[in-house]
């Protein structure tokens, strides 16, 4: 159905953004507690921390590019053998979508005549065959560049939300407590958001979110301060 298509599309942008701000938050965030938690000087943090929020923003863009984009070349493939079967089969192609139309609940009389009317236009029973036969809306297949530049954004902004207590002018244990409690807040958040795409109980969600993110900063924490211990 295109509404349905449409909607799903739409969802999955906003559950993209949102794993894209997750993975962010909780890379960079954990990146900054390793690093502070060795005691270098705040300059030093920050460049460690804006390093990582760039290297790990164009990581998610260029991957998300490379996986649409390989999407959208399959889809593509996928349309082009449906319009070579349609020049070549074209009654065995109006045969199978009569029957698709007979499943929904049309009559088989009537449905064979609304696909033979559809073969007199090529492109609409093209359209028609790529949406009915394989599930797909050829007007969206889905852009790279799209994908690429929501997941750029989308981990940009959760890697920066743990540099503001150290771009605030706080060091040492206060800004590591201030990362810690933003961190925890913006991923409670965020699993009270991803409850909305999986339907489970949100607070249970949030608080797993909650757990996953402070266990990763709680490592990260204890590596930074042995690796400080014994290169200092």
């Amino acid at each position: 159905m295109p509404g349905e298509l449409h909607r799903s599309g739409r969802i999955g942008w906003l559950r993209a953004a949102v794993l894209g701000a997750n993975d962010g938050l909780i890379s960079t965030s954990s990146l900054v507690v390793g690093v502070a938690s060795a005691q270098p000087s705040r300059a030093t943090i920050l460049v460690a921390a804006v390093a990582g929020l760039v290297a790990g923003a164009l990581s998610m863009a260029a991957g998300e590019y490379v996986s649409v984009r390989s999407q959208r070349e399959m889809y593509e493939y996928q349309i082009a053998l449906e319009r070579e079967e349609l020049a070549e089969y074209p009654q065995e192609e109006a045969e199978e979508l009569a029957l698709i139309y007979q499943a929904r609940g049309m009559d088989l009389t009537r449905a064979r005549e609304v696909s033979q009317a559809l073969l007199a236009h090529p492109e609409q029973a093209l359209d028609v065959l790529a949406r009915e036969e394989l599930g797909l809306n050829p007007d969206d297949l889905g852009s790279p560049w799209r994908a690429a530049s929501a997941s750029f954004v989308a981990f940009a902004a959760g890697a920066a939300l743990p540099l503001i207590p150290f771009l605030a002018g706080l060091a040492g244990v206060r800004a590591i407590a201030t990362v810690a409690g933003v961190t925890l807040t913006a991923l409670f958040a965020v699993g009270l958001g991803l409850s909305l795409f999986t339907g489970r109980n949100a607070l249970r969600g949030a608080l797993r979110m909650v757990l996953i993110g402070g266990g990763a900063g709680a490592v990260s924490f204890l590596v930074g301060r042995a690796l400080g211990v014994v290169i200092g």
